[in-house]
């Protein structure tokens, strides 16, 4: 008898319930889908603190925080460093956002943004850089892949105050 051949990872699209998650964070908290019910949500995924692209990103959210929060959205950054990582982050560039701690990248994976990269030839996994727009009701109402980090928290606000 054949064996079947692992079925690959549905690729979310906008109307898709949001995956839940439940992540340690910098500050020694957590974070979860279920305990931000009701609330809209910003999920922004980074391959790495205190590198300049991710950094710049973080910042952008951050310059945008008040905003985001008179929106009524909660922002949230996530990326496989650990909680201690972000700590140091957040304290360098005085950064407001929540970030959280996916070392085993199992949050990753469901949002289809743990990913095979490739940089001079040679092939590795990694963080696709992604943002995603998620209603108080757990439904995803927007997706950024590949996100160019210039502009793009200025483009996310923009889309949560429509909401």
């Amino acid at each position: 008898m054949a064996t079947a051949e692992p079925k690959a990872p549905k690729v979310l699209e906008v109307g898709d319930k949001a995956p839940s998650f439940s992540l340690p964070t910098d500050g020694g908290g957590k974070v979860s889908l279920a305990q931000l019910k009701g609330k809209s949500v910003v999920l922004y995924f980074y391959p790495k603190d205190d590198t300049s692209g991710c950094t710049a990103e973080a910042i952008a959210f951050t310059q945008n925080a008040k905003a985001f929060k008179a929106a009524g959205a909660v922002v949230v950054g996530v990326s496989k460093d650990s909680p201690a990582s972000h700590d140091k982050f957040k304290s360098k560039y005085e950064l407001d956002v929540t970030l959280g701690s996916d070392e085993d990248t199992k949050t990753d994976q469901a949002y289809g943004v743990w990913v095979e990269k490739s940089l001079y030839g040679r092939r590795y996994m990694g963080m696709e850089r992604a943002t995603f727009a998620i209603d108080g009701k757990g439904v995803i109402r927007a997706i950024w892949r590949k996100v160019k980090v210039p502009g793009h928290a200025a483009e996310v606000l923009k889309f949560v105050t429509s909401l």
